[in-house]
């Protein structure tokens, strides 16, 4: 029988949908911060125009494709049960909205601002929403496959993989088609650093994103009879687990620091329910690890100019955080059960590819369309800070 939905519930949504809107204000330091001075400003605007873009785009289109919801009726009938419905679609608004700010981080100071408003609409409207209804609300009969085949479903209870592995992976696929920024790597292939421009700035924006993770993960009980504070402890240690672990491997480097705890974060989303802390605590330390391992490995190695690195913190961590649930969230490391490790490797594994493929459709299409990437004489110029080249510039 479904509990009655109260007023507290709707102040309860409403608050995690505030908390998880304030993060978006992370995103944004995070990558001020990150980025050189002179492309301070269009990263600002850059996130607050996503934001509203997404808002648009999940309103009229990914909302319903997850779940079958639209607000085309009048107000009297949303205002049913004080608006919960509403309230429900702004939290996960804030959300859907996070995968553009997360690839925003990845595309960094060389792409087009108008085209990536467009792949914005795209990913929030279709892409996302897609993965989205086939892992939380069991759309074309996956999650009744797992749990008819394996015992259990697919579990994600705050979207270590429908959000972060989502957007890290899409971002992937952008950063891999816009290439390097002019002048990352010399031409025998050694990497040329580009050093965070703002220390503090950065850690404001992580201290922004790590507070506001309790609403992330806290409220996606999405009611107050479903508060548990097993979610805020895991997200504390696992907080925890991931700074310690890229503090160390990191060697001090207050980029690593600050990134620790987030990748931490994303890790323990889809478990969070369910992990003893302890399992949490694990969880968080391995992710700071991915995190610190990748990003070296990303960049120097591979080649690929991934600003934030936001493949490795979102969209490696997130995966390593799906399977996560399926190993500490299983009753022989102290988890609550009802989990099965195989459901969460093909729930996993079915999200990565989601993720690439839309990925690769839309930025590729940009890319032939309208080009997603600015000349090599508007990236050198130096005329970023100027309000009226953003709409035909976003990075510098």
């Amino acid at each position: 029988m479904q509990a009655l939905i109260t007023s507290n519930d709707v102040l309860f949504v409403l608050l995690g949908a505030i908390m998880v809107l304030a993060m978006h204000a992370g995103f944004a330091f995070l990558e001020v911060g990150t980025v050189r001075k002179k492309n301070q400003v269009n990263a600002l605007v850059k996130i607050m125009v996503d934001f509203s873009v997404s808002t648009i785009a999940y309103f009229f289109i990914g909302y319903s494709i997850a779940y079958g919801v639209d607000f085309f009726s009048g107000a009297e009938a949303l205002s049913v049960n004080n608006g919960f419905a509403l309230v429900k679609f702004f939290f996960l608004l804030t959300f859907a909205a996070a995968i553009p700010a997360i690839i925003s981080g990845g595309i960094a100071e060389r792409a087009k601002f108008n085209p990536q408003l467009a792949a914005t609409f795209f990913v929030v409207g279709l892409i996302y929403p897609f993965f989205e209804g086939i892992a939380w609300n069991d759309h074309y009969g996956v999650q009744p496959w797992l749990l008819a085949t394996f015992g259990a479903k697919f579990h994600d209870f705050a979207g270590s993989v429908v959000v972060h592995a989502m957007g890290g992976w899409i971002a992937l696929a952008a950063v891999v088609l816009l290439g390097a920024r002019n002048g990352r790597y010399n031409k025998d292939g050694r990497l040329h650093a580009y050093p965070p421009s703002n220390i503090p700035f950065l850690a404001l924006g992580a201290w922004i994103l790590t507070v506001g993770w309790f609403g992330f993960n806290v409220m996606s009980a999405q009611s107050i009879q479903g508060i548990s504070g097993l979610v805020a402890v895991n997200s504390l240690m696992a907080l925890v687990g991931g700074t310690l672990a890229a503090f160390v491997l990191g060697k001090n480097d207050p980029g690593f620091v600050h990134n620790g705890p987030l990748a931490g974060l994303v890790a323990v989303c889809a478990g969070s329910d369910l992990m003893h802390p302890l399992g949490a605590l694990m969880t968080g330390a391995v992710a700071g690890a991915i995190f610190v391992k990748a990003f070296n490995f990303t960049q120097s190695r591979l080649k690929i100019d991934d600003v934030l690195g936001v493949w490795p913190l979102h969209g490696l961590c997130g995966a390593w955080g799906g399977i996560a649930a399926g190993i500490f969230g299983s009753t022989i490391f102290g988890g609550r059960g009802g989990v099965s490790f195989v459901s969460q490797l093909i729930g996993t594994s079915l999200g990565v590819v989601i993720a690439v493929a839309g990925g690769v459709l839309i930025y590729g299409a940009l890319k032939r369309l309208v080009g997603i990437r600015m000349g090599q004489e508007e990236e050198f110029d130096g005329a970023d800070l100027s309000i009226h080249k953003i709409g035909s510039t976003a990075e510098d």
